[in-house]
């Protein structure tokens, strides 16, 4: 499926994506990839490891810098450093596989941090809005334990309320359920679940094909660096386009 060639070309594009390249010495990880994101819409990327799902997640919120192409965000361009990067972080929420809780706070402490410093929260209020999303991951009684205290399942949601905190216009998932245990995975999903229906616009790498079909709008499948297919669920999995794709399905969907 092609994509536009415009960055304009439609007015609910809330991130673009075009021709995006990036390499790590003679490896290509990105190939001309153009994206466009919506406002609004789940996409879900999948593909075999190496396909370039997770350099992708990094380039949407600027944690690779692409060796070319152009990112957007409501039709401006990204900026690539300092109080305006970080600005655009906080509307473009990332949550990763390992967590990345701070070790010697307590979770309500990691979620506060953010809006304390970066939107100038009160500490009265950073903690409302705190306690207000443990309440809605399901963590309220967990607020003043600290992460090696919580299960992996826990710290994942602890750090999708942190994220929250700021009140992102988008929320990118890096392989979110990869490093936990089968039983925490239901969990966290059924967060992200619950953000999807509420309307919050997410750019979703995983392997988690349940997911993909329930709540995705669009699935977006890599390969080789490159963006080989894309389609709506129903699509996607009732009739991959490409032999890459049928393939990838016949073996995740085996198992």
């Amino acid at each position: 499926m092609s994509s536009p060639s415009k960055l304009d070309d439609a007015p609910d594009v809330l991130i673009a994506l075009r021709g995006i390249r990036k390499s790590y010495g003679d490896f290509d990880a990105l190939s001309d990839v153009d994206l466009d994101v919506h406002t609004a819409e789940v996409v879900v990327v999948a593909g075999p490891s190496g396909s370039g799902k997770s350099t992708l997640c990094r380039c949407l919120n600027r944690l690779e810098m692409p060796d070319d192409g152009e990112l957007r965000f409501e039709g401006e361009a990204v900026p690539v450093e300092g109080r305006a990067l970080a600005r655009y972080r906080a509307k473009v929420g990332m949550v990763f596989q390992q967590f990345h809780l701070f070790a010697h706070m307590t979770a309500l402490e990691n979620i506060t941090l953010g809006p304390m410093r970066v939107l100038h929260l009160s500490r009265r209020d950073a903690e409302e809005r705190a306690r207000q999303l443990l309440e809605r991951v399901g963590l309220a009684d967990k607020a003043s334990q600290k992460p090696m205290q919580l299960s992996g399942g826990q710290q994942q949601r602890i750090a999708i309320a942190r994220a929250l905190a700021m009140e992102p216009r988008a929320l990118l998932f890096d392989e979110p359920t990869s490093a936990l245990d089968p039983e925490m995975i239901r969990e966290v999903l059924d967060v992200m679940r619950d953000l999807a229906s509420g309307g919050m616009t997410m750019v979703v790498v995983t392997h988690e094909m349940g997911f993909a079909r329930s709540a995705a709008d669009r699935v977006v499948f890599m390969d080789q660096g490159r963006i080989v297919e894309q389609a709506t669920p129903d699509v996607f999995f009732a009739s991959p386009a490409t032999p890459r794709a049928q393939d990838f399905l016949s073996k995740i969907l085996s198992h």
